[in-house]
């Protein structure tokens, strides 16, 4: 047993690993019987695999819990762990059970962990999120794992019957995992359900020498125009003001903006792929 995992405390006292004062005085508690060192810092990763050994082996780590374990970012702490545990009978607190039924091609392991692959990760967030978060989670997801998105669009037509498809099928049709926000997602999520033509994302710039110098967050090659979320940490303001250089027009969006004149900010990336020559 490795203490500095999640860990049943009663297995552990009896097992003379750890006196109870020593489990109450150096570890805290993630579920009933479940502990970690109280230096660990209870992120998702941390709550699914103490879920998972709360439920037992029959448990599936699924949702956000198996996309956090995959490797994505953004999933935000409190939400509650999520499980495919088929005896369990009723919800817990802190844990979301699910009742999914899944083939054993949707199932793997990742060290001692046992979850929901990539694809079907992917699939049961399309299907069972709010559409922009449900694009901005299997995006993060496919940035993480660099697995494509229709691998995850093959298990709509495999499973048409299943709740929540034709959300999915809507979902996974738009994602890209070249989004590396969520903010970004939901920048490029705006502009599509403008009608503006679908744009790449991580665009890459070129100097007059032919040498990639930036990349940006969506744009058009084709028209050479370029859309920069400012939040984005990653990037200096001098790369930016610099591609204005290269013939490239820069429409830059900032999270006020997006959140109080997202209509603002449509027109004026209209307005700027048409004076590019877009057909818009």
């Amino acid at each position: 047993m490795q203490l500095d995992h999640p860990f049943r405390g009663s297995q552990a006292v009896r097992d003379g690993l750890l006196t109870r004062h020593a489990l109450a005085a150096d570890f805290q508690r993630v579920y009933r019987d479940v502990y970690v060192p109280k230096a660990v810092e209870i992120d998702a990763v941390v709550k699914a695999r103490a879920a998972q050994v709360f439920a037992g082996d029959d448990a599936i780590i699924c949702g956000l819990s198996a996309s956090a374990v995959h490797g994505a970012k953004w999933i935000d702490a409190r939400e509650p762990a999520e499980l495919i545990w088929p005896r369990r009978k009723r919800q817990l607190d802190g844990i979301l059970v699910r009742y999914d039924s899944l083939a054993d091609a949707d199932v793997t392991s990742l060290g001692d962990m046992t979850l929901t692959t990539v694809p079907r990760t992917m699939f049961d967030l399309a299907r069972r999120l709010p559409r922009l978060r449900a694009l901005q989670s299997v995006d993060a997801l496919a940035n993480a794992s660099g697995v494509s998105v229709g691998e995850a669009q093959e298990l709509v037509r495999t499973n048409p019957g299943v709740r929540g498809v034709t959300r999915a099928a809507e979902v996974l049709s738009l994602a890209d995992g070249g989004a590396e926000s969520p903010q970004e997602t939901r920048v490029r999520l705006l502009l599509l359900d403008a009608g503006l033509p679908r744009p790449e994302t991580r665009v890459r710039i070129r100097d007059e020498f032919g040498h990639v110098f930036a990349c940006c967050d969506l744009g058009w090659s084709r028209w050479k125009v370029a859309v920069v979320y400012d939040g984005s940490p990653h990037r200096t303001r001098e790369r930016i003001d610099r591609i204005d250089e290269v013939d490239w027009a820069v429409v830059r969006v900032d999270s006020d903006q997006l959140k109080l004149r997202p209509f603002a900010v449509v027109e004026r990336v209209r307005a700027t792929l048409r004076a590019a020559g877009a057909p818009v």
